[in-house]
């Protein structure tokens, strides 16, 4: 798992892996103006393209000078604006300073002429993880101006404005896309930055995950290479009963659409049996819609144990009987999953906290969370709020969002690096519902299951997202389930 690493301790990680690696401070910002380099040329066409490169005077700045020397070849025109005299810069900016071609044009802040610039592209190297306050000064005023710039804005390793753990206050660059080093900054991943972000890319320059681990504070973002060692081994001689048993609580009267969605996931996912417990003047919707599925009777509702998975909420409903919905929790034993209304009835009784099995998976949207813990001011505070429901109730959290969340009763957060914004569509929760209750079905342990079920849900709305855009509905995304696994290489 990828680290992630408090803006107050970058300083000092790069010291220290400096000092480990025997490589000096000039040596590093090489790495990242490269890592950054190679990104930029394989993502873009960039012959013959105008390039403005706003310089602060730090570090930042000198990725930011370092980059223009090393693409100086490849643009058709670079003009790297500075807002202070080199020999007040920091000592890397002014080494790389130093060795600018000189076909990279170089011009004062004060005398660059707002008006008459038509770059293709901006890069904003002005300030990097150390800003812990709002711009001011020059720098606002500038600020202004960048963003009014027409042309394609990339930040580098954090758009200038924005505090690297905190909550912005004040004006940022407004990035398309962030290019950030190593790990992406915690204020990154904030939904109250998504305006200045844009896409964001994590570039590797080579600081191994086992040296993060040190400087980490129990957060985590998830990659590609961490989901597949997660992943249960099945073979030739496994049966349906390998593939896990699960029921599914929901579906109320006008409401089985959440249920079949929950079900054709869990079945797309590889569960092996799975049955619902619904409204009865609704199954014959559901049979007709998801043949695979079983309606689950009383002796099903009475005797749970023979399930190695629960998972319960989608279209419920809000009239469920509050005692029934107690005697699950109570009858129930292993970690089981709630979403959608058996978390909004959580909220109407919240002495049924007591009753979850640990180990279960709760999956809230914003508003879901709110019922249960309270309204957030910032998403700081909410991440702060889920680490600790977790921690007291010996519960894995699922904050749904962009770069979900997944709060464990250890304390760690996790947060998601796939899906994208075609998947806020109504029924989308119910798939994800669907498949982390498949995984824990499985046999997954909880966090697993949790990381699993988010990373394939994202990635199925990757895939689902490529060929519809907006047109994406929640049964896209349950068809592109199985790519999910072919592009993992989960056999």
């Amino acid at each position: 798992m990828l680290g992630i690493v408090s803006g107050s301790r970058v300083k000092q990680l790069d010291a220290d892996f400096i000092a480990n690696q025997c490589i000096s401070s000039l040596d590093l910002m090489e790495r990242a103006a490269i890592g950054f380099c190679d990104w930029f040329s394989s993502t873009f066409d960039s012959t013959k393209k105008r390039l403005i490169i706003f310089a602060g005077p730090g570090n930042n700045g000198g990725d930011g000078v370092a980059i223009a020397r090393l693409l100086a070849n490849e643009m058709g025109d670079i003009t790297l604006v500075v807002f202070e005299e080199a020999n007040n810069c920091s000592k890397d900016y002014r080494l790389n300073f130093e060795r600018l071609p000189a076909d990279v044009k170089v011009v004062s802040i004060d005398d660059f002429d707002f008006s008459n610039a038509s770059p293709d592209m901006i890069l904003d190297a002005i300030f990097g993880v150390g800003i812990n306050r709002p711009l001011e000064g020059k720098y606002l005023s500038a600020m202004e101006k960048v963003n009014a710039l027409q042309g394609l804005k990339i930040a580098v390793d954090i758009p200038s404005g924005i505090p690297s753990d905190g909550i912005i206050k004040g004006l940022a660059f407004k990035a398309d896309h962030t290019v950030t080093f190593q790990f992406p900054k915690l204020a990154l991943l904030f939904p109250e930055h998504a305006l200045f972000t844009g896409n964001i890319h994590v570039v590797d320059i080579g600081i191994p995950d086992e040296f993060l681990e040190a400087y980490n504070e129990g957060k985590y973002f998830l990659r590609k290479k961490d989901i597949r060692p997660l992943h249960q081994v099945f073979h030739a001689f496994s049966h349906k009963g390998d593939f896990g048993k699960i029921m599914l609580f929901g579906g109320s009267m006008g409401k089985v659409g959440a249920m079949v969605l929950s079900s054709k996931a869990a079945l797309r996912t590889g569960s092996g049996l799975v049955h619902v417990q619904i409204s009865d003047t609704e199954r014959a919707i559901i049979q007709t819609a998801v043949p695979e599925v079983m309606v689950a009777g009383a002796k099903e509702v009475k005797g749970l144990e023979v399930f190695e998975a629960l998972g319960i909420g989608p279209g419920w409903g809000t009239e469920v009987d509050l005692a029934f919905y107690s005697s699950i929790l109570k009858r129930f034993h292993k970690p089981l999953v709630i979403d959608a209304d058996g978390l909004n009835l959580l909220a109407k009784k919240m002495e049924n906290l007591k009753f979850l099995p640990k180990g279960s998976i709760l999956t809230p949207h914003l508003k879901e969370f709110e019922r249960l813990t309270g309204k957030s001011s910032d998403q700081n505070e909410r991440l702060q709020k889920a680490r600790d429901f977790a921690k007291e109730n010996n519960i894995y959290l699922v904050l749904k969002g962009a770069f979900t969340s997944i709060s464990t009763p250890d304390g760690k957060q996790y947060f998601n690096s796939t899906g994208n914004q075609y998947m806020a569509t109504a029924g989308s929760g119910d798939v994800l519902t669907g498949m982390i209750t498949s995984f824990l079905g499985q046999g997954y342990p909880p966090l697993n299951a949790a990381i699993c079920g988010v990373y394939h849900h994202g990635l199925a709305g990757e895939i689902a997202g490529e060929k519809k855009r907006r047109g994406v509905i929640a049964s896209d995304i349950i068809d592109a389930i199985p790519e999910t696994f072919l592009y993992l290489d989960i056999v």
